[in-house]
């Protein structure tokens, strides 16, 4: 069993896949040809945002997002400290300060209502991490910043496709950024991301410092990065996107057959006024170190995202002395992530739950 299997989603596009790599491969146009465009005005289009930037990885989307707010040393955004190290590295490597908010125990998501005290002058920004596929509490993020004049930049790494109030993950704020990744809800064969604006002036900027800052060719008008997405990863997502609506309703379905089959191991919630896309299928355990061990016996794989908070890392810790952030810590020690994919069987998931029981 695997524990994302691209494998049957390649066999089911892959007349698809092959062609429009082949078109790649006969044009020549490796950086920046004609399936960039085709791929960000659909993504634009899917989403309900005015302007997509297809950019290298999920964490280039965030690294230009900042940099497009001229993002400088010594000032802060606020974050969760529950997520993948990328969320707070591309803050620390412009020079500014993450601040950690912590988390719903429920939800794994930035808790809301923590977030207005966490808020001093120096604050830019909040960065709410859209977890497993599902969006934070994206309205009150927005008032709170409203209030306090701040951007919202959704980390939606996780999340494409999902829908909050009705709504897409990526314009849910003044910016949304994805990821790629091939194990992502959408994934290319490689790395890829995309961000997601309303704003034209945002947009410009974002799309200037992916090309070195570039205004015009070797006009450098910002200082700016080599983020591009190449033109053969763009082709794959253009093959997959045909598949996504479909796909994502399988996520949500075999999401809800896991909540019922597993509703004694204490999964990750949903709240109802959003769907997830279960970027991954996760429950909390005291116990996890031996439940990892059975299924591993029994041929089943699992993961853990994450086995520790951002504030305990070695190369982030020093910042955080004396800080504690209990749910994520909690959490940290007992999440434990199963197999998930739109091509999941559902005699898999029976197996599955057969072996947790």
């Amino acid at each position: 069993m695997d524990f994302i299997d691209l494998k049957s989603q390649y066999r089911a596009i892959k007349a698809d896949v092959d062609a429009r790599i082949q078109k790649v491969l006969d044009h020549g146009q490796y950086i920046l040809g004609p399936e960039v465009r085709e791929l960000e005005e659909k993504l634009a289009a899917y989403t309900g945002s005015r302007h997509c930037i297809s950019v290298a990885s999920g964490t280039e989307a965030l690294l230009i997002a900042l940099m497009a707010l001229d993002l400088k040393p010594g000032d802060e955004v606020i974050t969760t400290p529950f997520t993948f190290v990328a969320t707070a590295e591309m803050i620390v490597i412009l020079g500014a300060k993450a601040v950690f908010v912590d988390v719903e125990p429920d939800t794994a998501n930035i808790d809301a209502s923590k977030i207005e005290a966490a808020i001093t002058p120096r604050t830019r920004a909040i960065m709410p991490v859209s977890l497993y596929g599902q969006v934070a509490d994206m309205d009150e993020i927005n008032a709170i910043a409203a209030r306090h004049q701040l951007v919202v930049i959704e980390d939606a790494a996780q999340s494409f496709g999902a829908t909050y109030k009705g709504r897409r993950s990526c314009n849910l704020s003044a910016i949304g950024c994805t990821s790629f990744f091939p194990s992502k809800p959408l994934g290319c064969y490689g790395d890829g991301g995309a961000i997601m604006t309303n704003d034209d002036a945002l947009a410009l900027a974002m799309r200037e410092i992916r090309v070195h800052g570039q205004s015009g060719r070797y006009v450098h008008t910002r200082i700016g990065v080599g983020g591009r997405m190449d033109s053969i990863q763009c082709a794959v997502l253009l093959a997959k996107l045909a598949r996504f609506d479909w796909e994502v309703e399988r996520r949500i379905a075999l999401g809800r057959r896991y909540d019922e089959l597993l509703a004694r191991f204490n999964p990750i919630k949903v709240k109802r006024d959003r769907t997830s896309v279960y970027a991954q299928y996760t429950i909390r355990t005291p116990e996890r170190s031996r439940i990892e061990q059975a299924l591993k016996a029994k041929g089943i794989p699992t993961a853990v995202h994450y086995p520790q908070s951002l504030h305990q890392q070695p190369a982030y810790k020093h910042w955080y002395e004396g800080q504690s952030f209990p749910v994520s810590e909690k959490l940290a020690r007992e999440v434990i992530s199963l197999p998930m994919s739109a091509d999941l069987r559902e005699a898999d998931q029976d197996r599955i739950a057969a072996a947790l029981a």
